[in-house]
């Protein structure tokens, strides 16, 4: 009960990150995963739980390694494979060696041999936290390419450098031909394993399939399995497992047109079920990341032996000295004239490009799950030497990785601000996009009673798609702007007069709740460019369908309700333009008159309607009802390409802005 309590909890919280995501998209999902583990984590009672490192490396960092190989372009992999091969085993090494000597002259107490391990097991890049980190900038593809295949290679050398550093605390002895050679045969052994183990797995599914065996469910299970069993295989015959998933994941990816291509099925169920469990494992990777640092805190700041500002000072040396490692690493290797010949056709990074692979070698799971699997004890029984110390550093670099890749790598990668034809590009190009997403939307929700609607409202987008502009509303913004505000001002005036006929006994409650709950849509429309989701009315009414049931009502007034909304919705309407004229100013004139108009046009409208039952008034409830739940696919649109960084804030506001007022005129029946 207890563990699935903590895998509830877990969850929860990657759901909470995500929506928190939503109102501050300014800051990296994973480091509010890692904000909230540690939250989680911080209270007595809160979220505490010992990790276990073998098992976190099989549950986690092997299926998502094995994805980044499957998903990773192999032909860029491979015409980088020079840089990759520099920074995966080269810069390893050398931050190895620099950082283990670095850390034993600051940190007498650590050994050389610790020192040599620490810095072995802060050398691995995290490749999760590059990829979420990157979907936050516009990173140069060459240079992101870059950082996934370094991220796919180097835990495999800094686990195998930490594996020896720390054996060589433990007994005191050390073999360089040893280490070398070992070296070699466990990274070899694992990228052959890998391959032999997944082309076996490929050629049983195949065997399956000629048996008649196409079943999605067994051949996705299948799936599923193959990270592990490449993983645990390849640890038990004693090579990297890491590796091995590596490669497993870009054989299945050679493999996998010839072998899906029949099945259609299988690649949408795969595409799906694989996205839900990476989801999932990404989340819970920098989640448990948090939960484990406030232990780790708490034993070096409650321990008097410490000077806790001198430790933070430790971190802050260290980070910097990794990352000045990592920057005179590219500038003078990667563009040294001896190291490449000039036809080589290969991204070569200018100072800008060195400086964002350099804070883009942020430290991860890897290198807390693998601190964590330092022994207590050394080969003579006594205490491993500044254990905790070691454990507390190695957090302390993680966090500060990931804030100085958050806060830094949008100032590196944001360009000026676009001109006024780039801009109307962009808009253009999200024009298609959102009209695309809203047409997608549609044709996902059409079924047999709604087709006609459907293939109506497509038919508008789809002309929308010709004729549409939606640059013209940013010439006009101070023009929309200003309509907006006195537009609030009449459906405020509306409200008032709403007030007044429920005193007098005009109208039932029933009417009186609809239109109101219309009223504060469209207020939060025309004032918040952010939708609500639950007007008060629609909350109320779910709080008594909880407790009471559903609330019927009667007959009379579900014929006449439609009629009395008519009516009253006349009389708020004449109290909205005697509002406006009497606030009307020379500066609002023109807008204001714009809105009266509305208003006058919508009384003619209210005054000559068809009843509800009349079959072109259901035709347009349909296509009403079809052209909002589209709305709702665009405004999805718009925040995910703001997240993707192809439109501005400025822009995403603009557009969130119109399509409120798109929405809204829908509501008023004026589109």
């Amino acid at each position: 009960m207890d563990i699935f309590l903590v895998v509830l909890v877990l969850l929860t919280i990657i759901a909470i990150s995500n929506i928190i995501n939503r109102f501050v998209p300014f800051i990296p999902v994973p480091l509010i995963q890692v904000a909230l583990g540690i939250i989680a984590a911080s209270f007595p009672q809160g979220l505490h739980f010992e990790l276990n490192t073998e098992l976190f490396f099989v549950l986690f960092i092997a299926p998502l390694l094995f994805n980044d190989g499957k998903r990773t372009p192999r032909a860029e992999l491979w015409n980088l494979r020079a840089p990759i091969l520099l920074l995966a085993l080269g810069l390893v090494f050398a931050t190895v060696i620099v950082g283990g000597y670095t850390i034993h002259w600051m940190i007498p107490s650590i050994p050389l041999a610790a020192a040599f391990g620490l810095a072995a097991i802060l050398s691995p890049t995290d490749v999760v936290a590059v990829s979420a980190l990157s979907g936050r900038v516009k990173m140069p593809k060459g240079i992101l390419r870059l950082l996934e295949g370094e991220g796919l290679m180097n835990d495999a050398s800094g686990l195998v450098a930490f594996k020896f550093a720390i054996a060589a605390a433990v007994t005191g002895a050390f073999s360089l031909a040893q280490a070398a050679f070992s070296f070699v045969l466990i990274s070899a052994g694992g990228l052959l394993s890998g391959v032999v183990i997944s082309f076996l797995i490929i050629r049983f599914r195949l065997f399956l399939r000629r048996l008649g065996m196409q079943d999605v469910t067994m051949h996705m299970l299948i799936q599923i399995l193959t990270p592990f069993v490449i993983y645990l295989a390849a640890e038990e015959i004693g090579v990297s497992g890491i590796l091995a998933v590596v490669a497993g994941g870009i054989t299945h990816a050679v493999e996998q047109d010839r072998l899906e291509s029949t099945m259609v099925k299988l690649q949408i169920v795969s595409s799906s079920t694989w996205n839900i469990i990476l989801f999932i494992l990404n989340g819970l990777v920098f989640v448990i990341l948090g939960t484990q640092i406030p232990d780790v805190v708490s034993v070096i700041f409650n321990d008097t032996a410490f000077n806790n500002m001198m430790v933070i000072g430790y971190i802050i040396v260290i980070t910097l000295t990794l990352m000045i490692l990592r920057f005179l690493w590219v500038l003078f290797f990667w563009n040294g004239k001896w190291f490449f010949n000039k036809d080589q056709s290969i991204y070569k990074p200018g100072l800008r490009s060195t400086l964002l692979i350099s804070v883009s070698g942020v430290r991860g799971a890897v290198t807390l799950a693998g601190s964590f699997s330092i022994p207590y004890v050394l080969s003579d029984g006594s205490p491993f030497p500044e254990r905790n110390l070691i454990l507390f550093l190695a957090a302390g670099v993680i966090l500060c990785t990931l804030v100085l890749a958050t806060i830094v790598l949008p100032i590196l990668t944001d360009k000026p601000e676009d001109n006024a034809k780039e801009k109307k590009v962009k808009l253009l190009t999200a024009r298609r996009k959102l009209i695309k997403a809203a047409l997608s939307a549609i044709k996902e929700n059409m079924n047999e009673t709604n087709k006609t609607a459907s293939f109506a409202v497509i038919a508008e987008y789809n002309e929308k798609m010709k004729n549409l502009r939606f640059q013209q509303f940013t010439v006009k913004n101070r023009t929309k702007k200003d309509e907006r505000k006195v537009r609030a001002q009449g459906i405020q005036a509306e409200q008032e007069e709403l007030l007044r006929l429920i005193e007098r006994g005009d109208i039932p409650e029933e009417t009186a709740d609809s239109l109101q709950e219309r009223f504060d849509e469209l207020e939060v429309l025309y004032t918040n460019p952010f939708k609500v989701g639950l007007s008060k009315k629609k909350l109320k009414r779910l709080m008594y369908w909880i407790f009471f049931g559903e609330q019927k009502k009667p007959e009379m007034s579900i014929l006449n309700e439609e009629g009395l909304i008519r009516a009253t919705r006349v009389k708020t309407a004449k109290a909205a333009i005697e509002s406006l004229k009497k606030h009307m100013t020379e500066e609002n004139k023109d807008v204001t008159l714009a809105v009266i108009s509305f208003y006058n046009h919508l009384i003619f409208r209210l005054g000559h309607s068809y009843h509800e039952q009349n079959p072109s008034r259901r035709f347009e409830n349909q296509k009403l009802e079809i052209k909002l739940r589209a709305v709702q696919a665009i405004r999805n649109e718009i925040q995910t390409l703001f997240e993707e960084r192809e439109i501005s804030r400025d822009m995403s506001h603009e557009l969130r802005q119109y399509i409120n007022d798109v929405e809204a005129a829908m509501l008023d029946g004026d589109e």
